[in-house]
């Protein structure tokens, strides 16, 4: 039971409650955890960790995610989604022209202010909780890389589809707000679906349901190196099974430089993610074996 779900979670789930959902379905004690925290009303691929695969949350978090979008133009809510108050209505329904022309401002690297409903934390709390109780709190702009942000089509009324491409850190709902604000109208994130975070697709996903089969669990884990075909392998003899398995300093292939990651493998058996040294040996960052 180690491994990765790629789960398709449905809209109206914290990630936390599929985590919980899952956990039921395993053998008492195997860890779990989720790969990116995927918002309550947002629907699509939300990749779950299982037993030692939750060693390697570090090494695949960071890897590009893919979003479909609606914009919801000249409303303005205090989440920048549509499960909160509105704050403000304004004029304006800009074309599909003025929309895909506004699309290169929020695309590269930009600086994007993190909403105050938020999980991120400030003394001790999350943002969204200080938010709910009325507590105003400052929340500084911080670096984030949008790859591509492209225009899809009308789906209504003022109302548009995007496909978003971005790295971790990227809140959706604040580049839809964002949008709207250089638009003139104002505006919010109507609707989210994850299409894909790494390796994890739509096409591959499994819902709850599916899951609660009998035998679905096991059919539906991904190998733990599944996510991480981005990194450079190391190939050993089995004669450094026993010095690996200790977490001891292990050969790194030839071309691998200095601080460089890499998948290690005692011949066909992925042993975890260790890192190059000066001294040409790989030391571990994770140990599976």
């Amino acid at each position: 039971m180690d491994g990765f779900v790629n789960l398709l979670k449905p809209p109206g789930m914290t990630s936390s409650d599929a985590v919980v959902f899952l956990r039921r379905l395993l053998p008492k004690g195997v860890k779990t955890g989720h790969g990116g925290t995927l918002d309550p009303e947002a629907a699509g691929v939300l990749p779950i960790c299982v037993g030692k695969a939750t060693r390697l949350f570090d090494y695949f978090i960071d890897k590009e995610k893919e979003y479909i979008a609606e914009v919801c133009l000249g409303i303005e809510t205090d989440t920048q989604d549509a499960t909160g108050h509105v704050v403000a209505r304004r004029p304006g329904a800009p074309t599909a022209e003025q929309i895909e022309a506004a699309l290169p401002a929020l695309t590269g690297a930009i600086l994007q202010t993190p909403p105050a409903y938020s999980a991120l934390k400030r003394q001790g709390k999350r943002l969204y909780q200080l938010a709910r109780a009325g507590q105003a709190v400052q929340v500084e702009p911080r670096p984030v890389f949008v790859q591509s942000l492209d225009y899809l089509g009308p789906s209504g009324y003022n109302r548009h589809m995007l496909r978003v491409v971005c790295r971790k850190g990227v809140y959706v709902r604040t580049l839809m707000r964002d949008l709207g604000e250089m638009l003139g109208c104002g505006g919010h994130m109507s609707f989210l679906l994850r299409a894909r975070a790494g390796c994890f697709a739509l096409d591959g996903a499994i819902t709850l349901e599916e899951l609660a089969r009998p035998g679905a669990l096991e059919g539906a884990l991904y190998p733990l190196d599944a996510p991480l075909a981005h990194l450079p392998q190391a190939r050993l003899a089995g004669r450094w099974r026993r010095p690996a398995s200790h977490g001891n300093p292990v050969p790194a292939p030839d071309g691998l430089n200095p601080g460089e990651l890499a998948r290690v493998y005692v011949e066909d058996d992925f042993a975890g993610i260790a890192q190059a040294g000066e001294d040409g040996l790989l030391r571990f960052k994770a140990m599976l074996l």
